[in-house]
């Protein structure tokens, strides 16, 4: 299989997909609010003050969720740039602007605020994925 000349640009939102993962703002915030490793969320023994431990676990919270959707980020970014990658490197980077909003948002301290325009479109970018790749996968099934 040959891939296509335009692969390059899904390869680039491949990786700049590590530069939007929080994980500096997460080891920001473990310093900021002293919560050591191994603990993975702040409570009451390792972060005293509430409002602390809140604004901690909203930052790691954002930077997990961030991680868990990662995967699949990237392999349906690698499915459909396989037949499509300019069309998947643009909605790519619109899922990455989404996760920046959402973190952003998240990290406030008011998980409510992780939900705003940004994230809605950064949705857009991850079902026009999700829909791409269906449709390359029924194609193939169609052969």
């Amino acid at each position: 299989m040959e891939l296509p000349k335009e692969f390059g640009y899904v390869a680039g939102t491949a990786v700049a997909s590590w530069f939007v993962h929080h994980m500096y703002m997460a080891f920001k915030a473990r310093k900021q609010f002293d919560v050591k490793y191994p603990a993975l969320y702040a409570d009451a023994t390792n972060c005293p003050n509430e409002a602390n431990r809140k604004s901690f676990n909203c930052v790691q919270r954002g930077h997990q969720n961030s991680l868990e959707t990662l995967p699949t980020f990237l392999g349906l970014l690698a499915i459909t740039g396989l037949k499509h990658p300019v069309t998947a490197s643009g909605l790519g980077c619109l899922y990455l602007v989404g996760r920046v909003c959402y973190f952003n948002g998240y990290s406030t301290g008011d998980p409510d605020k992780r939900v705003n325009a940004g994230t809605l479109a950064g949705y857009i970018g991850l079902f026009g994925l999700v829909g791409t790749a269906i449709k390359i996968a029924a194609s193939a099934f169609a052969k």
